[in-house]
């Protein structure tokens, strides 16, 4: 490890916010001294909360997100936000939309936000949110607030992440349930009825309990709540924390929340792997002018792909 990393690594865990930011880029990146700063940052890492909140666009994920920020400050905790926003069709960037609601927290030390471009991943997550996480937790933050992009049915990467996953739902999508209940209903330790003020609250909490009750739940061992808010005035906010408390005392009963970090760490291994494997490919000769000429070989009929990958893998020695 280089010496500039590991004093990098020093300064972000004494409370840099020019460090940390510095650092995140580099893992964002996917800088050639990633690897280095991660692995000094990993021994720092495992006991931060981190509460995923996820849901359809325009559930008011963002201003949740502030309210609980503000609720976890004023309770003395340490608070990183990870916002994952749409990528840019211009600059491939993020548009930072959700960062602009969290300058009410402009100069306080223990809140850091940071924004990221899902830059073409699906699974409402960036391919490096959760190396961007472990940096933010080794820097001493206790709560990390992690907002997926607006996501659909299938794009539940976000548990692979949280210790919590919250699924933000309003009233008035149409069929409320049967419109979204595949996927990412399932994955839910609490559902968020937000706007909650709006006519056909009552009728999407009856048909939320009435799929828990059929057994649809993540976990039978636990009763998922469902908890209303309006973001927009604070509502409900201390409810949400107080089922966050109490999914976080059973989650540490019984091994639970060891069991869940090893499943996602088998999860993000295997992710490594793949990069790192894709990597040593390329750099051992793969470039992106023999790749589109075997894709056109293959689209136009004259290689079989099943027989060609087997060589191709081959020819590398891996």
């Amino acid at each position: 490890m280089s010496d500039s990393v590991q004093q990098l690594a020093e300064r972000l865990r004494a409370g840099d916010i020019r460090a940390l930011a510095r650092a995140i880029s580099l893992v964002e990146s996917q800088s050639p001294q990633a690897g280095d700063l991660l692995a000094a940052c990993f021994p720092f890492t495992g006991r931060a909360l981190r509460i995923g909140i996820t849901g359809s666009p325009g559930a008011g994920k963002s201003t949740l997100v502030d309210r609980l920020g503000r609720h976890f400050r004023e309770a003395g905790k340490t608070v990183g936000v990870i916002a994952v926003d749409p990528t840019s069709p211009f600059s491939g960037g993020a548009i930072l939309g959700d960062r602009i609601r969290f300058q009410g927290f402009s100069g306080d030390p223990g809140f850091y936000a940071r924004s990221m471009a899902t830059r073409g991943a699906l699974g409402g997550l960036a391919r490096t949110t959760s190396d961007v996480a472990s940096v933010i937790e080794a820097s001493g933050k206790e709560v990390i607030l992690i907002e997926t992009v607006g996501v659909g049915q299938d794009e539940v990467d976000i548990v692979r992440l949280a210790d919590v996953t919250i699924v933000v739902l309003v009233p008035g999508m149409g069929d409320d349930v049967q419109s979204i209940k595949a996927g990412i209903l399932e994955i839910a330790d609490i559902f968020v009825i937000n706007k909650s003020d709006h006519q056909g609250a009552d009728r999407l909490e009856t048909e939320l309990a009435a799929m828990m009750g059929l057994g649809h739940g993540r976990d039978p061992g636990w009763a998922v709540p469902v908890v209303r808010t309006v973001a927009s005035i604070g509502q409900g906010t201390a409810e949400l924390a107080a089922a966050i408390s109490h999914f976080q005392s059973w989650l540490a009963c019984e091994g639970r929340r060891q069991q869940r970090r090893a499943g996602q760490w088998r999860e993000r291994i295997l992710e490594i792997v793949r990069q790192e494997l894709l990597r040593q490919i390329q750099q051992a000769g793969l470039g992106e002018e023999e790749l589109a000429e075997l894709a056109t070989r293959v689209a136009g009929g004259v290689e079989n792909p099943y027989v060609a990958m087997p060589k191709l893998i081959a020819r590398f020695k891996l």
